[in-house]
């Protein structure tokens, strides 16, 4: 198995990027806690839970294009045979995981 590449990886972009989309969900998040609260229309709050689904399956790919970008072409360009296939098997382990 690889080892895990510290956040401190992830390219000042794709940082920035994933930090606002996950501001955005929290306050949606808090937005859909209240409307349960409140007793709001079921309906009203699946199309809100809808919302956060779709915006963290945003975030999720902001993090796998950096993985594949940064994480995964470092591994492969690195000349180091046994690292290259150590990281096809986890990019392979990562498709089927997120393939669903």
């Amino acid at each position: 198995m690889v080892k895990a590449v510290p956040l401190e990886v992830i390219s000042v972009e794709h940082k920035a990027d994933a930090l606002v989309r996950l501001r955005r969900i929290e306050g949606q998040v808090k937005g859909v806690q209240k409307m349960v609260e409140e007793g709001r229309y079921c309906v009203e709050i699946l199309q809100q839970l809808a919302s956060v689904q779709e915006a963290l399956r945003g975030v999720t790919k902001t993090v796998m294009r950096n993985y594949l970008e940064n994480c995964v072409t470092t591994a492969l360009r690195s000349g180091d045979g046994a690292a290259a296939k150590d990281m096809h098997d986890e990019v392979m382990r990562v498709i089927f995981k997120f393939a669903k």
